[in-house]
Protein backbone atom coordinates (compact mmCIF):
# COMPACT_ATOMS: atom_id res chain seq x y z
CA UNK A 1 0.00 0.00 0.00
CA UNK A 2 1.57 3.51 -1.16
CA UNK A 3 2.13 5.79 1.64
CA UNK A 4 -0.68 8.32 0.33
CA UNK A 5 -3.71 5.37 0.62
CA UNK A 6 -2.23 4.82 4.59
CA UNK A 7 -2.16 8.78 4.77
CA UNK A 8 -6.10 8.79 3.78
CA UNK A 9 -7.23 5.61 5.62
CA UNK A 10 -5.33 7.11 9.38
CA UNK A 11 -7.36 10.40 8.09
CA UNK A 12 -10.62 9.18 7.19
CA UNK A 13 -10.50 6.81 10.51
CA UNK A 14 -9.81 9.96 12.51
CA UNK A 15 -12.68 11.70 11.57
CA UNK A 16 -14.84 9.10 11.72
CA UNK A 17 -13.77 8.34 15.44
CA UNK A 18 -13.79 12.31 15.99
CA UNK A 19 -17.61 12.79 15.35
CA UNK A 20 -18.58 9.59 17.41
CA UNK A 21 -16.65 11.14 19.80
CA UNK A 22 -18.10 14.12 19.70
CA UNK A 23 -21.26 12.36 20.90
CA UNK A 24 -19.23 12.23 24.35
CA UNK A 25 -20.62 8.98 26.34
CA UNK A 26 -24.13 9.56 25.48
CA UNK A 27 -23.63 7.38 22.16
CA UNK A 28 -22.76 4.01 23.71
CA UNK A 29 -23.94 2.11 26.66
CA UNK A 30 -20.78 2.07 28.41
CA UNK A 31 -18.70 5.13 28.99
CA UNK A 32 -15.19 2.80 28.55
CA UNK A 33 -16.15 2.91 25.06
CA UNK A 34 -15.99 6.34 24.50
CA UNK A 35 -12.33 6.13 26.53
CA UNK A 36 -11.24 3.52 24.27
CA UNK A 37 -12.02 5.78 21.17
CA UNK A 38 -10.31 8.49 22.77
CA UNK A 39 -6.96 6.28 23.40
CA UNK A 40 -7.70 5.10 19.35
CA UNK A 41 -7.76 8.57 18.12
CA UNK A 42 -4.13 9.35 20.28
CA UNK A 43 -2.86 6.99 18.91
CA UNK A 44 -3.88 7.68 14.95
CA UNK A 45 -3.05 10.78 15.99
CA UNK A 46 0.41 9.65 17.05
CA UNK A 47 0.85 7.54 13.55
CA UNK A 48 -0.44 10.68 11.43
CA UNK A 49 2.48 12.96 13.32
CA UNK A 50 4.89 9.97 12.46
CA UNK A 51 4.18 10.14 9.15
CA UNK A 52 4.12 14.00 8.51
CA UNK A 53 7.41 14.42 11.25
CA UNK A 54 9.19 16.39 8.18
CA UNK A 55 6.38 18.90 8.12
CA UNK A 56 7.45 19.60 11.81
CA UNK A 57 11.09 19.40 11.60
CA UNK A 58 10.81 22.23 8.90
CA UNK A 59 8.66 24.43 11.28
CA UNK A 60 10.83 26.91 11.97
CA UNK A 61 12.86 26.78 8.78
CA UNK A 62 12.40 29.03 5.65
CA UNK A 63 10.02 32.02 5.37
CA UNK A 64 5.94 32.14 5.87
CA UNK A 65 3.16 32.93 3.21
CA UNK A 66 -0.91 33.46 3.97
CA UNK A 67 -0.71 29.61 3.69
CA UNK A 68 1.65 28.24 5.35
CA UNK A 69 1.05 30.71 8.27
CA UNK A 70 -2.59 29.72 8.40
CA UNK A 71 -1.47 25.79 8.15
CA UNK A 72 0.89 26.12 11.32
CA UNK A 73 -2.15 27.86 13.51
CA UNK A 74 -4.35 25.22 12.53
CA UNK A 75 -2.28 22.66 13.37
CA UNK A 76 -0.71 24.05 16.52
CA UNK A 77 -4.66 24.67 17.74
CA UNK A 78 -4.64 21.09 16.90
CA UNK A 79 -2.35 19.67 18.74
CA UNK A 80 -2.78 22.53 21.92
CA UNK A 81 -6.35 21.21 21.83
CA UNK A 82 -4.97 17.53 21.59
CA UNK A 83 -3.31 17.91 25.16
CA UNK A 84 -5.97 19.65 26.74
CA UNK A 85 -8.24 16.82 25.84
CA UNK A 86 -5.30 13.96 27.15
CA UNK A 87 -4.40 15.61 29.99
CA UNK A 88 -8.93 16.13 31.30
CA UNK A 89 -9.52 13.07 29.58
CA UNK A 90 -7.10 10.74 32.28
CA UNK A 91 -8.71 13.10 34.88
CA UNK A 92 -12.29 12.33 34.17
CA UNK A 93 -11.25 8.83 33.51
CA UNK A 94 -13.59 6.03 35.33
CA UNK A 95 -12.06 2.94 33.66
CA UNK A 96 -9.02 2.99 31.90
CA UNK A 97 -7.05 5.73 33.92
CA UNK A 98 -8.64 4.58 37.05
CA UNK A 99 -5.76 3.54 38.46
CA UNK A 100 -4.07 6.63 38.39
CA UNK A 101 -6.71 7.35 41.38
CA UNK A 102 -6.87 11.67 41.02
CA UNK A 103 -9.48 13.19 42.35
CA UNK A 104 -9.09 16.57 42.69
CA UNK A 105 -9.90 18.81 39.40
CA UNK A 106 -12.30 17.39 38.20
CA UNK A 107 -14.60 20.37 37.73
CA UNK A 108 -12.10 21.99 35.50
CA UNK A 109 -11.33 19.29 34.02
CA UNK A 110 -14.40 18.44 32.80
CA UNK A 111 -14.83 21.86 31.86
CA UNK A 112 -11.45 21.89 29.96
CA UNK A 113 -12.74 18.71 27.93
CA UNK A 114 -15.93 20.33 27.03
CA UNK A 115 -14.18 23.33 25.44
CA UNK A 116 -11.26 21.82 24.01
CA UNK A 117 -12.89 18.88 22.21
CA UNK A 118 -15.02 21.37 20.29
CA UNK A 119 -11.66 23.63 19.43
CA UNK A 120 -10.51 20.57 18.48
CA UNK A 121 -13.56 19.73 16.14
CA UNK A 122 -13.55 23.17 14.52
CA UNK A 123 -9.56 22.69 14.02
CA UNK A 124 -9.57 19.49 12.31
CA UNK A 125 -12.45 20.67 10.13
CA UNK A 126 -9.95 23.34 9.08
CA UNK A 127 -7.00 21.01 8.51
CA UNK A 128 -9.23 18.82 6.65
CA UNK A 129 -9.84 22.03 4.17
CA UNK A 130 -6.23 22.98 3.53
CA UNK A 131 -5.90 19.18 2.37
CA UNK A 132 -9.20 19.50 -0.08
CA UNK A 133 -6.54 20.14 -2.98
CA UNK A 134 -4.87 16.77 -2.76
CA UNK A 135 -8.69 15.78 -2.69
CA UNK A 136 -9.30 17.30 -5.96
CA UNK A 137 -6.10 15.78 -7.60
CA UNK A 138 -6.82 12.56 -6.99
CA UNK A 139 -10.50 13.06 -8.41
CA UNK A 140 -9.07 14.78 -11.51
CA UNK A 141 -7.06 11.87 -12.59
CA UNK A 142 -10.83 10.81 -13.46
CA UNK A 143 -12.66 11.33 -16.24
CA UNK A 144 -16.22 13.00 -14.99
CA UNK A 145 -19.31 14.09 -16.99
CA UNK A 146 -20.52 17.85 -16.54
CA UNK A 147 -23.60 16.58 -14.83
CA UNK A 148 -21.50 14.73 -12.03
CA UNK A 149 -19.48 17.70 -11.57
CA UNK A 150 -22.42 20.32 -11.15
CA UNK A 151 -24.72 17.61 -9.25
CA UNK A 152 -21.38 17.34 -7.19
CA UNK A 153 -21.21 21.29 -7.01
CA UNK A 154 -24.77 21.19 -5.59
CA UNK A 155 -24.42 18.54 -3.11
CA UNK A 156 -21.55 20.48 -1.74
CA UNK A 157 -23.41 23.55 -1.44
CA UNK A 158 -26.71 22.01 0.19
CA UNK A 159 -24.40 20.12 2.71
CA UNK A 160 -22.84 23.31 3.39
CA UNK A 161 -26.23 25.08 4.07
CA UNK A 162 -27.76 22.41 6.49
CA UNK A 163 -23.87 22.85 7.92
CA UNK A 164 -24.98 26.23 8.94
CA UNK A 165 -28.29 24.32 9.99
CA UNK A 166 -26.95 22.01 12.21
CA UNK A 167 -23.92 24.44 13.31
CA UNK A 168 -26.81 26.71 15.01
CA UNK A 169 -29.42 23.69 15.79
CA UNK A 170 -26.82 21.48 17.76
CA UNK A 171 -25.70 24.48 19.50
CA UNK A 172 -22.00 24.26 18.75
CA UNK A 173 -21.13 27.86 18.85
CA UNK A 174 -22.29 28.33 22.49
CA UNK A 175 -19.51 25.69 23.34
CA UNK A 176 -16.46 27.16 21.86
CA UNK A 177 -17.65 29.98 23.87
CA UNK A 178 -18.75 28.11 27.29
CA UNK A 179 -22.07 29.79 27.33
CA UNK A 180 -23.27 26.20 27.41
CA UNK A 181 -20.59 24.39 30.16
CA UNK A 182 -22.90 20.79 29.86
CA UNK A 183 -22.82 18.57 26.93
CA UNK A 184 -26.49 17.88 25.58
CA UNK A 185 -27.42 15.43 23.27
CA UNK A 186 -31.14 15.14 21.68
CA UNK A 187 -32.16 11.68 21.87
CA UNK A 188 -35.10 12.21 19.84
CA UNK A 189 -32.83 13.27 16.51
CA UNK A 190 -31.27 9.92 16.66
CA UNK A 191 -28.09 8.73 16.17
CA UNK A 192 -27.65 8.88 12.99
CA UNK A 193 -28.83 12.39 12.13
CA UNK A 194 -26.39 13.12 14.95
CA UNK A 195 -23.51 11.84 12.82
CA UNK A 196 -24.58 14.02 9.39
CA UNK A 197 -25.36 17.05 11.68
CA UNK A 198 -21.52 17.02 12.62
CA UNK A 199 -20.15 15.46 9.03
CA UNK A 200 -22.07 18.76 7.27
CA UNK A 201 -20.36 20.34 10.07
CA UNK A 202 -17.10 19.30 9.14
CA UNK A 203 -18.16 20.29 5.58
CA UNK A 204 -19.38 23.69 5.52
CA UNK A 205 -16.10 24.60 7.72
CA UNK A 206 -13.53 22.51 5.57
CA UNK A 207 -15.16 24.74 2.29
CA UNK A 208 -14.58 28.17 4.23
CA UNK A 209 -10.99 27.37 4.54
CA UNK A 210 -10.40 25.74 1.77
CA UNK A 211 -11.65 29.01 -0.41
CA UNK A 212 -9.71 31.28 2.17
CA UNK A 213 -6.17 29.24 1.19
CA UNK A 214 -7.32 29.82 -2.23
CA UNK A 215 -7.81 33.35 -1.65
CA UNK A 216 -4.37 33.65 -0.06
CA UNK A 217 -2.50 31.71 -2.58
CA UNK A 218 -4.20 33.94 -5.25
CA UNK A 219 -2.39 36.88 -3.57
CA UNK A 220 0.79 35.58 -2.72
CA UNK A 221 4.14 36.74 -4.36
CA UNK A 222 4.75 33.03 -5.93
CA UNK A 223 1.39 33.37 -7.61
CA UNK A 224 1.68 36.88 -9.01
CA UNK A 225 5.22 36.05 -10.53
CA UNK A 226 3.76 33.21 -11.95
CA UNK A 227 1.21 35.37 -13.13
CA UNK A 228 3.47 37.67 -14.72
CA UNK A 229 5.63 35.06 -16.15
CA UNK A 230 2.13 33.77 -18.24
CA UNK A 231 1.45 37.27 -19.93
CA UNK A 232 5.06 37.53 -20.77
CA UNK A 233 4.41 34.20 -22.83
CA UNK A 234 1.46 35.37 -24.13
CA UNK A 235 2.99 38.18 -25.45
Amino acid sequence: MKSGKIRMSIDISMTLVSIFLMGGAYLFPADIVHEILGISLFVLWGIHIILNRKWYAAVFCGSYNCYRAMQSIINCGILICSIFLMISGIVLSNYVFLFLKIKSGLGFARIAHLLSSHWYFMFMSFHIGLHVNTIIRHLSKRSFSKTVSVAAKIILALSCLYGIYAFIKRGVWRYLILQQEFFFLDFESGYFLFFIDYAAIIVLFATIIYKISKISNFFSPAHKKKGKKVEKKEK
